[in-house]
Order: C-alpha cells, then sequence, then structure tokens
C-alpha cells in the first residue's frame, strides 16, 4: 500500500520536489529496484485473454517476460538496476496483511459471480486483485537475473528499507519503486514507472527527499508523523483525518504528540492501543543489512543458461530469447562509459541546463567516437 494519498500531497504542497523525465535520461545511473514491486506489475500487466501469462505446463510466466524483457529495457538505457527482494515482513505490518488477505477473500467471491454471470470485464478485474507474488516467482525471478548478470539483494526486512538505505549510502543513486513509503524511509531520490512497460508512455517522476523536507518545511521526523497521519502499512491512521488535515495539523502542532493533546476526540476517532511510536520507530530504524557489507557486481550474461531456464524450462520462444540476449550483451558493453553530464563543468547559472551541457559541432563527433576522456 506504501502511504496513502502521499503523491498528490506532494503534487500540491511540494511540486518542484518532483519532476518528469525521460528514461534515457538515467544513462550511468546505478537504482536499487523494488523486486516485489515490479515483479506484482509484471502479474498484473503482462497478460492474455484477461489472465497471467502461461507456459504449456500451466505455469505463471508473466514475471519472467517482465523481469527479462523489461531489465533489458533499463540497461538499453544506460540504467544499472539492483533488483531488492523482501525478508520477512515486520510484526507490526500483521495487521495490514490481514486486512489484505480479507480483501482477496471478498474478490475471490466476486470473482466466482462475476463468472457467473459472464461479466468479463468484472472478472478481469477481480482476477487482478487475486494477484500475488508468491515464493515461486521470487526465487523464479533470482534464478533468471542470476543468468543475467544482474545482481540482487535479499533484504532481512522490508525492500523499499534496504532500497533507501543503499541509495543513502552512495551505492546506487536511487530507488525504483512504485511504494511512496521509501520516501519515508529516507531515500534520498525515488523514481516512480521506471519499471512500466514503454507502450503506456508514462514518464518517470523523480522525486527528491531533501526537496520535499524544504517545500513542507517539516524536518524528517515531522515527515514521518505525517506519512503514519496519512496511513502506512504499520498502524491505523486517526478516522477522519485526510490529507488536507493531516498536512495543516503537522504544520501547526509538528508531532503526532501534541496533535493528540489538541484535536476534538469526538470529531476525529484514534485508534484503540495507537501504535504509532512503533510505527515511527520502524521508518527512523528499520531492519535493514548494512550496505558497506552489500557486494553489488554485474556480470556477463550467460546466453546458454538463459536458454536452458527460458526456452527448455519456461517454453519461451528460442529466437526471441537469443535476440533479447544480445540487446542485453550489447547494451552492457555500452554502459562502461561515464555519464555525459560527468564530463563537463558548470561555469554559470545559465549552464546548469541540459542544453547547455551538451557538446557540439565537432565536439559531438569525438563524443560519439569516445574521444572524451572523463576527468581524474
Amino acid at each position: 500500500m506504501g502511504i496513502q494519498g502521499l503523491a498528490k500531497l506532494l503534487g500540491d504542497h511540494a511540486p518542484s520536489s518532483m519532476k518528469e523525465n525521460e528514461i534515457k535520461n538515467y544513462f550511468g545511473r546505478k537504482v536499487a529496484v523494488d523486486a516485489s514491486m515490479s515483479i506484482y506489475q509484471f502479474l498484473i500487466a503482462v497478460r492474455q485473454d484477461g489472465s497471467q501469462l502461461m507456459n504449456e505446463e500451466g505455469e505463471t510466466t508473466s514475471h519472467l517476460m517482465g523481469i527479462f524483457y523489461r531489465t533489458i529495457r533499463m540497461i538499453e538505457n544506460g540504467i544499472k538496476p539492483v533488483y531488492v527482494f523482501d525478508g520477512k515482513p515486520p510484526e507490526m505490518k500483521s495487521g495490514e496483511l490481514e486486512k489484505r488477505k480479507e480483501r482477496r477473500e471478498e474478490a475471490q467471491k466476486a470473482l466466482e459471480k462475476a463468472e457467473e454471470a459472464g461479466d468479463v470485464e468484472n472478472v478481469d478485474k477481480f482476477n487482478k486483485r487475486l494477484v500475488k507474488v508468491t515464493k515461486d516467482h521470487n526465487d523464479e525471478c533470482k534464478q533468471l537475473l542470476k543468468l543475467m548478470g544482474i545482481p540482487y539483494v535479499e533484504a532481512p526486512c522490508e525492500a523499499e528499507a534496504q532500497c533507501a538505505a543503499l541509495v543513502k549510502a552512495g551505492k546506487v543513486w536511487a530507488t525504483g519503486t512504485e511504494d511512496m513509503d521509501s520516501l519515508t524511509f529516507g531515500s534520498p531520490v525515488v523514481l516512480r514507472h521506471l519499471t512500466f512497460s514503454e507502450a503506456r508512455k508514462l514518464p518517470i517522476k523523480e522525486y527528491h527527499h531533501a526537496k520535499i523536507l524544504e517545500e513542507l518545511n517539516l524536518t524528517q521526523d515531522e515527515f514521518i508523523d505525517l506519512c503514519i497521519l496519512l496511513g502506512c502499512d504499520y498502524c491505523d491512521s486517526i478516522r477522519g483525518i485526510g490529507p488536507k488535515r493531516a498536512i495543516e495539523l503537522i504544520k501547526q502542532h509538528r508531532s503526532i504528540e501534541e496533535i493528540l493533546k489538541h484535536i476534538d476526540t469526538k470529531k476525529y476517532t484514534i485508534p484503540e492501543n495507537w501504535m504509532y511510536k512503533e510505527a515511527r520507530q520502524l521508518f527512523k530504524e528499520p531492519e535493514v543489512a548494512d550496505p558497506a557489507t552489500v557486494e553489488i557486481k554485474w556480470d556477463e550474461p550467460d546466453e546458454e543458461g538463459i536458454v536452458e531456464f527460458m526456452v527448455k524450462q519456461k517454453s519461451f520462444n528460442e529466437e526471441r530469447i537469443r535476440n533479447g540476449v544480445k540487446k542485453l550483451q550489447k547494451a552492457r558493453s555500452g554502459t562502461t562509459q561515464g555519464r555525459l553530464d560527468s564530463f563537463f563543468t558548470v561555469t554559470s547559472a545559465s549552464s546548469t541546463k541540459r542544453k547547455a551541457e551538451e557538446p557540439k559541432g565537432n565536439q559531438k563527433k569525438k563524443a560519439a567516437k569516445g574521444g572524451f576522456k572523463k576527468p581524474k
């Protein structure tokens, strides 16, 4: 779920903290990608006749197609992804997981009714609500990533928290996820829509954590309390308080404790045994692997290993898979260059524009031939 309504709130109150960009403009960037969120997207988006893509044995393969082709797309655009997988969920998330289970049970009943009525539109809608990323999905994606030479990290707990830790430590530049709680965990840069299909033509949304705090005029602790008020995965929120009221209250009182002293509890229902302090602590000090101990290395793809797994075991088309591997090999050799903008020095305020940093004339020809040397 992430943080309810945070994206819209930032659009209204901190618009300059977010910008839209094209995938090609992230050439040379290392990005920690939330694996479970991406796999969930693939299971929903990569479908055939309203159902998940399956091979002849009836095994779901949507997640493998998504990981294979969307990862190649990132690498073709010069991005170096490292996938981060969820570990065990924190104890505090059990309530949210129970709610999700109940919603799936309701969706299952609704699906059966829609199937009985021949309601194709609702059959597709409720099928999507029943999608769940399983251990098998994760394990198969890890196997494919290893064969592709793409590094992955197994987080001890929440993937978003581990991604944020890797960005803060400088191991990667940004977190790639749809969950806005990666900002609550303090990821300096967050990219949304990074693993979306190219056909959807959605720009990547780039959020900057420092700019969010600056525009909202909040500290990180106050921002965490705002996110808890909006609604997170770890505890209930105060009934009756929406995004507009939440930001007003935080700016006025600066903490949940002070808000609780001043709000009308008859108008706003405080959850019983509200564990907001524990949720706050989880955002401030999540369980993560020490980034200093995390080794991230991109290797050459194993073409025959990929063919064995994707074609012989999972029934994908061999020609398409080999073509994909060739794209991966070609793109991988191109990402060894540094970022183009690192070769130029900004000398004035006007030169901060990308156009002013691009080489011109003969220089452009030299750059295309690798004529520029990265400064030491």
